[in-house]
């Protein structure tokens, strides 16, 4: 309809038509001047929103190593497995396919002709080593990507850690052969080893540093043997230039050293590989999330004497600063965020030309220019006065209220010759009495007139009649001139109200030095620059209140801990008006509280509560004259005696006493009747009986006959 109205095809605009990806804004603005002056901002405020559907080209690299055999036959169908995912997340998805082994020289593989056809061992059937292989340029059919990919062989190696950064620098550098778009670039670097880098090649004799170039002829990568690996940094600084995002899948056991690596560069992820790289599609997907949610802001090289600031404002209220103010996370898609950036020159240019500063997202081709022009003269410059005579008649031209002079004259107004001067005379007005030096070497001579030199630091000045004053040497206190309560003048400091000292760093307000009881530090010490001087040793704390040897400091807060803690003793239904005048702190043990050392002056303490409990607690004052208890929560309770085990006790030694004491007995008997017997055997022994008959002996045997036997029975 709008054709045969007569409007021409350029000027329609079809709103489901799909935009390049060229025509897709994320950064606002994209162009703009700054007109900079000596040491006054420029702020402008650049805003981020993360456009729907945009296009993605995603590179696999992978480590063919021999360890890899298995990770391959699952990569093989990676590629219409990795399409179908993506879809979810944009229609316009294209992948690649590269491969790495290692530096084809020794000592990192071996060079014998069989081992160069075949590096495997046994029945292996791998194919020769080589650096870098570009095996499949980015591309939309995912059917090509699994058949080329199937058609790759393992190879192998004879160190642990593989070549590649080599790869990675072919990959980032070589854009027209890999075919990247400007568009998300995604770079999958796949492998179960550590890497080379800068230095390693000395091993195979190749000190030449790596020339950060593209070197692929028939899609191989041909310099191996001839530049060294690429060292971090430089890896940083290519990646960064062709906006690519690297997502490094590794398996666990290189897990540590690949996220120290991912700290060094920027926008890059770090996943855990399974063994056989079964789970790489969640891998790629959950770190492409990752990266894709956060912006980082990077500028390129700023001109000598100009600096910028970054203050971020992200989403839920999020601000940032300094380094934190350049970059936003958890960012969605549609989602809008905020940067506020301030360019500040701090000098002119030499020749005043103007300069030009780009601000990028890292891993994003759009970028803002930045034009920066510089003002370094005045307008009233132009509306100067030649020959004027308010320059000693005509020897200059008056602009900007001041003197310009003709060449040949010198002085304020002019009003010297060069050729009628005679420096020695001019140089005598020039120096201070009983001093030898001119302008006390802060300036130079002119027509009898110092003229102090100027500082790169437009803020820092020279000044006085012999440039013997200046604003920026007097004494500092906190790393500030004067401790920033004063001015510098002629290198003294004139102190502001309530301070003084030779760095105005001495208050003289007495505020801080005021004890509880209204005394400056509590009558026991003076105060000096806002800070007591405690002359009674016995006191400390910040208002000499403090007293670790004094007696009552637990007894007195006693009552106060226990009903604040425990909720008795004598204070318990006075306790909020009377014991809230100390922060406390509940522990689990007496380990937990505060131990000597701290800068706080500290008291222990071990008071009786009404149920003859002992509690645990500490009392000390803070430099803001705070009260500080820390309380053991749970008192140390006497337990009465358990009757039972007493009396089994008393009766079980009492028993096992008189066993062992007729035990005792017995023994001692045993060994009684034991000597005893020995005693009469060894007596025995010594006794000498007399053989001859005893007269008086009378033998104890008397024999008796019967008269009747042998007499026959019948009588």
């Amino acid at each position: 309809a709008l054709k045969s109205k007569g409007c021409s095809p350029d000027e329609i605009e079809n709103p489901r038509e799909k935009l390049k990806p060229e025509d897709i804004t994320q950064i606002q603005p994209q162009q703009l001047v700054l007109k900079l002056r000596t040491g006054e901002p420029q702020t402008f405020s650049l805003k981020f929103k993360r456009a729907e559907d945009y296009p993605i080209d995603l590179y696999y690299l992978m480590d063919l190593s021999y360890s890899m055999k298995d990770d391959l036959e699952n990569v093989k169908s990676l590629g219409t497995a990795l399409m179908r995912e993506m879809e979810k997340i944009t229609s316009d998805f294209r992948i690649g396919f590269g491969s790495f082994v290692e530096k084809t020289v020794m000592p990192y593989i071996s060079t014998t002709p069989a081992k160069l056809r075949n590096p495997c061992t046994g029945d292996q059937n791998c194919t020769s080593p080589f650096s870098y292989k570009n095996v499949l340029n980015l591309t939309s059919e995912g059917k090509l990507f699994n058949e080329l990919v199937g058609k790759q062989h393992i190879s192998g190696n004879l160190d642990s850690p593989e070549g590649g950064f080599d790869a990675i620098m072919q990959v980032a550098v070589c854009g027209t052969q890999i075919g990247w778009r400007n568009v998300t670039r995604l770079l999958v670097f796949s492998t179960d080893a550590g890497f080379h880098f800068a230095g390693d090649g000395k091993l195979g004799g190749i000190v030449l540093p790596n020339d950060g170039r593209c070197h692929l002829e028939n899609n191989m990568y041909t310099m191996s043997h001839y530049y060294d690996y690429p060292s971090i940094a430089h890896l940083v600084q290519k990646l960064s230039e062709n906006n690519i995002q690297t997502i490094f899948a590794v398996t666990e056991e290189f897990q540590a050293v690949y996220k120290e690596l991912k700290n060094l560069i920027p926008k890059s992820a770090v996943g855990t590989l399974s063994a056989n790289s079964s789970n790489v599609i969640q891998l790629i997907i959950d770190a492409y999330n990752s990266l894709s949610s956060e912006v980082i802001l990077e500028n390129s090289k700023l001109p000598k004497g100009v600096t910028i600031n970054y203050k971020s404002y992200c989403k839920n209220g999020v601000n940032g600063t300094g380094e934190n103010g350049r970059k936003c996370s958890n960012i969605s898609i549609g989602d809008e965020v905020k940067f506020e950036i301030s360019v500040t020159a701090n000098e002119c240019p030499k020749k005043g030309q103007n300069e030009t500063i780009k601000i990028k997202p890292l891993g994003f081709t759009e970028e803002v220019e930045i034009n920066l022009q510089f003002i370094c003269e005045c307008q009233c410059q132009n509306e100067g006065i030649p020959n004027s005579p308010d320059c000693h008649q005509g020897n200059g031209t008056f602009e900007c209220g001041a003197c310009r002079c003709n060449e040949g004259r010198i002085g304020k107004e002019c009003e010297c010759s060069t050729d009628e001067v005679n420096s020695e005379d001019m140089d005598a007005y020039c120096r201070r009495e009983n001093s030898t030096e001119i302008c006390s070497n802060n300036g130079e001579c002119v027509c009898g007139q110092c003229v102090c030199r100027k500082r790169e630091n437009t803020n820092e000045v020279y000044s006085g009649r012999y440039c013997e004053c200046d604003n920026f040497n007097c004494d500092r206190s906190n790393g500030l001139i004067c401790g920033g309560n004063g001015n510098c003048k002629c290198r003294v400091c004139e102190c502001f109200p309530n301070f003084t000292g030779s760095a105005c760093d001495c208050s003289l307000d007495t505020s801080s030095c005021m004890a509880s009881n209204g005394q400056i530090c509590n009558g026991r010490g003076t105060c000096e620059c806002g800070t007591c001087n405690c002359t009674d040793p016995k006191f400390q704390g910040p208002t000499c209140e403090m007293c670790q040897t004094c007696l009552g400091v637990c007894a007195a807060h006693k009552d106060c801990v226990q009903c604040r803690a425990f909720k008795k003793g004598e204070k318990k239904d006075t306790c909020s008006q009377d014991c809230m005048h100390f922060n406390m702190t509940l522990v689990e043990s007496r380990d937990k509280l505060p131990q000597p050392g701290q800068p706080d002056p500290l008291s222990h303490c071990k008071e009786k509560d009404v149920d003859d409990c002992w509690f645990y607690f500490t009392y000390s004052i803070n430099a803001n004259n705070e009260a500080i208890v820390h309380v053991v929560e749970t008192p140390e309770c006497p337990t009465g005696p358990d009757i039972i085990p007493i009396v089994a006790g008393v009766v079980a030694g009492i028993v096992l006493i008189g066993l062992a004491l007729l035990l005792i007995w017995k023994l001692l008997m045993i060994i009684h009747d034991r000597r005893e017997f020995a005693k009469f055997e060894k007596e025995k022994m010594n006794a000498k009986w007399d053989t001859q008959e005893n007269p008086i002996y009378k033998s104890p045997i008397n024999n008796f006959k019967n008269p009747n036997y042998g007499r026959k029975a019948g009588l």
